[in-house]
Formats: C-alpha cells, sequence, structure tokens
C-alpha cells in the first residue's frame, strides 16, 4: 500500500511536503505510510486517493485491501500457522484480478486435494503437532472456497513436470491429485492449466521453485509477485520486479505444453 501511494504521488511530482499538506500532518508520517512502518486509516486514505486523481473503483480496492479489520478476512482464525510474509501474500490474492503461478515440484495449493495438502503438511518442519497440520489443511481448503469460489480471477497455473511425478502421499493420493488437476484443465473458463515439461530444456526459472504474480485490473499501478520459502518466502511489488517477473512467465508460457496437450499428459495419455 505504502508503496502504490508513493507511486501514485511522484507520478504527480507531489513532494513529501506536499501529501502531508493534504492530510495537516508532517512529512515523517507521510514518510513511514510509504515506507510500510505504519497503516493508514480509511478516511486519510481516500483523501490522498481522491488528491491524486484515483478513481472510485480503484480507490475500493485499495481502502478494502487497507482495513486492518478485515485484512485477515478467511484465514484469521489461523495466523499461527501462516508466516507473515505469506499473510502478506493472502492479503493481495483476494483481490487480485488475475493470478499466474509457477510451481517446480509440487502443485500449487489452489488445486491442491485434501489428501495432497496433508501430506504436505506432514513434511513440514514448521508444524509441531496434528492440530496445527490440520490448520494448515484448513487454511488451503478455505483460500481454494474464497478464490475459486468466491472471487474467481483469471488463473494461469504452469507446473513443472517433476510435481507430477513426485509421490506426494503416495500413488493413491497421486492419482486423485492429477485425476482433479486433468479435469480442471480440460474444461475451466477461468483457470488454465500448462505443464512444463522435463523435454523443454532451459528455461527463466530454472532457478525459481515457486513464484507467484497478482494483477489487479482495477488498479493497474498495484501489483506483486511471491517468491516461496520455508519462512513464508517474500514479496516484491516494485514495478521493475514486476515487469521482470512478468516478463520470465510469458517465456514459461511459450516453453510449456499447451493446456489441450498438458490435459492429455496428466490423464497419462500420450503428448504429439
Amino acid at each position: 500500500m505504502g508503496g502504490a501511494l508513493r507511486r501514485f504521488r511522484e507520478n504527480l511530482g507531489y513532494s513529501l511536503e506536499d501529501a502531508a499538506q493534504i492530510l495537516e500532518c508532517d512529512r515523517s508520517k507521510i514518510s513511514r505510510i510509504e515506507n510500510g512502518q505504519r497503516g493508514i486509516r480509511g478516511k486519510e486514505l481516500r483523501e490522498l486517493l481522491a488528491e491524486y486523481g484515483i478513481d472510485g473503483q480503484q480507490q475500493a480496492i485499495l481502502v478494502a485491501m487497507a482495513d486492518s479489520r478485515g485484512a485477515r478476512g478467511w484465514y484469521g482464525a489461523n495466523t499461527d500457522v501462516l508466516p507473515s510474509a505469506y499473510q502478506d501474500y493472502l492479503l493481495f490474492e483476494a483481490g487480485a484480478s488475475r493470478v499466474s503461478v509457477y510451481e517446480a515440484q509440487r502443485i500449487p495449493a489452489l488445486l491442491q486435494t485434501p489428501a495432497y495438502a496433508r501430506a504436505l503438511a506432514e513434511t513440514n518442519p514448521e508444524f509441531a503437532d496434528d492440530e496445527a497440520r490440520d490448520k494448515a489443511v484448513a487454511v488451503t481448503l478455505a483460500r481454494q472456497k474464497t478464490i475459486l469460489g468466491e472471487h474467481k480471477p483469471d488463473i494461469h497455473l504452469i507446473i513443472g513436470e517433476a510435481a507430477l511425478q513426485q509421490e506426494v502421499g503416495g500413488s493413491t493420493v497421486m492419482e486423485g491429485q492429477l485425476g482433479l488437476l486433468a479435469g480442471v484443465g480440460g474444461g475451466n473458463d477461468t483457470i488454465t492449466v500448462q505443464i512444463l515439461p522435463f523435454s523443454s530444456g532451459a528455461h527463466p526459472a530454472a532457478d525459481i521453485g515457486s513464484m507467484s504474480i497478482l494483477r489487479f485490473s482495477q488498479a493497474p499501478g498495484l501489483g506483486a509477485v511471491h517468491l516461496g520459502g520455508v519462512s513464508g518466502g517474500i514479496c516484491l511489488e516494485n514495478q521493475a520486479d514486476l515487469a521482470t517477473y512478468a516478463r520470465m512467465f510469458k517465456q514459461l508460457r511459450k516453453s510449456a505444453l499447451s493446456p489441450a496437450q498438458s490435459a492429455l499428459l496428466l490423464r497419462g495419455q500420450k503428448v504429439s
């Protein structure tokens, strides 16, 4: 949020002092807001956005995302099993209009079956007991319900072939998981599934295990890249980073099998 406000201000040529005059505060408060060191009240945010010329639809999205009372939404009861960096990503994801995901060695969380999600939770060193593992699975399922069942953004998933070969939870779990992927990839208007085969050779995401890119049609100046990691990964919001990873994802799409070919591979059929 702070980064977006800074970009809006700088695009107009406003100084920190100019923004401070709008809110009738000192420049240090604006600086702390833009650096993410403090939050901003809804009334103040609307005043800044109006002065910056941000229209009603973009305002609504930004104000909703900045509202700390609703920010933890569907996963608020289970934040103890979610690293803070990942919570930031989930907050962005809930408002995104387009979600682009690359996973090298596992099925993306948005399409994991409960059995597959549980098998992953069993191996996570961050979870001390079954209660924590159960919460982690509950979060995954609640996320799917919110994003896929309610919000329904355009989703594009690219999955490394290694994820199909890694027997998470055993053959029965994998059979169910791959069956779900094949069904979704074969006929869904909002979800695209592509498999990146071993035969594709070198590709630009060779050093990345997990990547997600979020974009917002009503707020084109806003976006985020999430790079996965054991401790929740990191979120990048710089426009240069967004452009770099967007180009990377575009190259991955060209290297991956088509959605139709991917569905055949997931069903165990020969791909020509």
